[in-house]
């Protein structure tokens, strides 16, 4: 039997590769809670239909959708910062707020990118 407080160890090989998606997509469910998550997907949905509607190469189109996929891993850093600082300093405290503030501006500045790519895509479709 094993102790209840230690997890096992890790399974080792393609085992290790099923654990790991497992995690995975339990993270995706995490994520989809949030408010943000749900819009840049729906944004990002709505940019690769407006990208197709115009005539994008599937080159412009892979990338926005590729920024989207790293606008989505920046906003799940984002949120396990917050849910780890909240967890740390429930109550308000300024290393908390500069923590999120941070992990909130790197959330901008992904969508700033990601705004901006499919601007220039849009402007300049594919010749």
């Amino acid at each position: 039997m094993t102790d209840p407080v230690k997890p096992p160890p890790p399974r080792k090989g393609l085992l290790h590769f099923v654990d790991a998606t497992g995690y995975s997509m339990q993270g995706m469910r995490r994520l989809l809670r949030e408010a943000a998550a749900k819009q840049e997907c729906l944004a990002g949905g709505l940019g690769i239909g407006l990208l197709v509607l115009r005539g994008a190469s599937i080159w412009q189109i892979a990338v926005f959708a590729m920024l989207i996929l790293a606008l989505l891993a920046v906003e799940a850093l984002n949120t396990a910062l917050e849910v780890v600082v909240d967890h740390l300093s429930p109550g308000w405290s300024e290393m908390a707020r500069d923590a999120k503030d941070l992990g909130s501006l790197a959330v901008g500045l992904t969508v700033i990118v990601t705004g901006l790519f499919l601007l220039m895509a849009l402007i300049w479709p594919a010749a």
